[in-house]
């Protein structure tokens, strides 16, 4: 299974837009730009060949190690080139797995929507095994979802009846 895009590329565009908004310096436009070509690639990015991939990719990267490494005098900007740097080995999974990570992690932020309508709703569990236990079941049902399968099957085949 392939890893996970965290910090999403759809909130570090929303965090780099956020700075285009309130500061001069060039790196948060640069930035802007660096995020909406791998968006734009995104929506190729099962067309295109392995190799054609790795060459997109090497270039993405260069393009932000510069971003990254401009020099400025704005707080915010440095504050987002950190946070951008940190993430920087996660931001391009998409390309190593064609079709299987999103850009975005929308997919995941609807898998979870319901268990936290149901925490805010109870004002949250006083027992520890009935959180972890709610989180289990979603679990099961989500993935059995995911893969096609009947999730009323899934929970059966995993409590072993």
């Amino acid at each position: 299974m392939p890893p996970s895009t965290r910090p999403a590329l759809a909130h570090l565009a929303r965090d780099v837009a956020c700075v285009v908004k309130v500061s001069d310096d060039p790196v948060p436009w640069r930035l802007q730009l660096w995020l909406e070509s791998v968006f734009a690639l995104a929506e190729r990015v099962t067309d295109l060949a392995a190799a054609t991939l790795s060459a997109k990719r090497r270039c993405l990267d260069r393009q932000l190690g510069a971003i990254l490494t401009t020099p400025n005098r704005c707080d915010l900007t440095r504050d987002l080139q950190a946070k951008i740097s940190r993430a920087r080995d996660q931001l391009l999974v998409l390309l190593a797995y064609p079709g299987k990570v999103e850009p975005t992690n929308n997919g995941s932020e609807r898998l979870l929507r319901p268990a936290v309508v149901q925490r805010k709703m109870t004002n949250g569990y006083r027992a520890m095994w009935a959180a972890e236990g709610e989180a289990a079941i979603r679990t099961v049902v989500d993935t059995a979802r995911l893969t096609g399968n009947s999730p009323f099957s899934a929970i059966l085949e995993t409590v072993g009846v």
